[in-house]
């Protein structure tokens, strides 16, 4: 029987999807990462991509406090924090989107590794912030890459 504590390394999922998500970032172009549509809302390509970035980088953090004994449940509001990182994000040249969405995931794995124990917050945060967030958002950014480079 093994102890439901102890975390694997690796997070399931996450090199593919980090690939992925990689291979959309290698397509973008400044012209295509800036054109509405990927959400009926208006979010861009770059959009979604610093979506995806910075959600890595909360969840670093978050599990960071987690590891430290500090977090609350339920302090974040999630769709105010959603608003607050696109509008940070907005006007962000598509570079510094790619390596800020590559260090977050970086440090993202790091607090995971870091992690004494997966406690269920920590269990939440990682797939609020990892790869079951990337796959939620990467079938549409993909589709919408393939609309815009076929027009």
């Amino acid at each position: 029987m093994t102890d439901a504590r102890v975390k694997p390394t690796q997070l399931a999922g996450e090199r593919e999807a980090w690939q992925r998500l990689h291979e959309v970032m290698r397509r973008l172009t400044p012209e295509l990462a800036d054109e509405p549509g990927y959400f009926e809302e208006g979010w861009t390509a770059k959009d979604a991509v610093a979506h995806l970035g910075t959600w890595m980088a909360e969840g670093a953090q978050v599990l960071r406090q987690v590891a430290a004994g500090t977090y609350r449940e339920g302090e974040l509001d999630v769709d105010a924090a959603n608003e607050r990182f696109l509008a940070a994000m907005r006007d962000i040249p598509l570079e510094t989107v790619h390596l800020q969405a590559a260090s977050a995931r970086n440090e993202l794995l790091r607090a995971w590794r870091e992690l004494p124990e997966v406690t269920p917050a920590a269990a939440y945060w990682v797939r609020k912030a990892g790869p079951d967030h990337l796959m939620e958002h990467l079938p549409r950014l993909e589709e919408w890459l393939d609309e815009l480079q076929s027009r």
